[in-house]
């Protein structure tokens, strides 16, 4: 336990050290602190001022108000919740399923590895809007089906990494020794060898919730997203994108959000990528005797 966590410090003072990673995580963390703590702000999203539709940035409205006088500042930094959360949901689901997915046929291989890659390559075959789009079809318009939906669309990548790993531990010494003393399929996979593929898997959770936030603004720019009158970045630009004369902080200052979010993302999975690529030395996980 000690021991990871001082690894897990060390990686995230490495990151840290890079200026761009570190922006990114003040950014990401800013954003996190007020989407939490957004209604102890007094911000309401839904609160309307009819005398006021359309205004430019005061000082009552910095950011504007939109087309029915609800405040565009609130409706942004609730719409942050909304993304966020989303995005999170969507990618615990994904790494929750794949991961698995990607354990099983890796380590079993045969006609299990087979089967379960011909299903994850159909998925990859098909446009994750396309299948996201499908899957809100069947499920109805809602926060959580926007949630799953974008969350299947990730679960090919989570079991191609997890494959991935599986190929690359199965054969370890540390695996052989663990097998050796009696442990259980389930025991290697889940306790031996998951513990030590960690390093991709949060990569790639940190990259997919970039993409998983843009899904689920391009979703609602669709209209088929989250409904309102929950904020939604997405169907803020849907709507803004009318009012561009008028009122262009309306779809501008949503859009602007979204556009540093995802570049958060990315470059803070960018730099996490780099500082574990060295990491290429497995150590057996604590406490992996049957």
């Amino acid at each position: 336990m000690i021991g990871s966590l001082e690894a897990a410090t060390h990686i995230a003072a490495r990151v840290a050290a890079r200026p761009a990673a570190l922006a990114a995580l003040v950014f990401l963390g800013a954003l996190t602190l007020l989407a939490t703590f957004a209604g102890a702000l007094g911000l309401d999203p839904l609160e309307q001022d009819i005398v006021r539709m359309l205004e430019g940035p005061s000082r009552d409205y910095p950011f504007g108000t939109d087309e029915l006088g609800r405040d565009i500042l609130a409706r942004v930094i609730f719409g942050a919740r909304t993304s966020l959360a989303t995005a999170a949901g969507a990618v615990l689901l994904a790494a929750a399923i794949g991961v698995p997915i990607g354990l099983v046929a890796g380590f079993f291989g045969g006609w299990r590895d087979a089967v379960l890659m011909r299903v994850v390559d159909l998925l990859l075959a098909l446009p994750g809007i396309m299948m996201a789009l499908a899957l809100i079809a069947v499920l109805g318009r809602s926060q959580a089906a926007a949630l799953v939906a974008v969350g299947i669309t990730g679960v090919p990548t989570f079991a191609r990494v997890a494959r991935a790993q599986v190929l690359s531990l199965r054969r370890r010494d540390f695996v052989t020794a663990v097998e050796a003393f009696g442990a259980t399929s389930s025991y290697s996979m889940f306790r031996t060898i998951l513990p030590n593929s960690w390093s991709p898997i949060l990569t790639q959770m940190v990259v997919l919730s970039s993409v998983a936030i843009l899904l689920e603004a391009a979703l609602s720019f669709l209209g088929v997203g989250i409904p309102p009158p929950t904020p939604s970045w997405g169907e803020m630009l849907r709507t803004g994108k009318e009012y561009l004369h008028d009122a262009p902080t309306f779809a501008v200052l949503p859009g602007l959000a979204l556009t540093l979010t995802i570049l958060a993302f990315d470059t803070l999975g960018r730099a996490l990528s780099t500082v574990l690529e060295g990491r290429d030395t497995v150590v057996p996980a604590r406490g992996n005797q049957p």
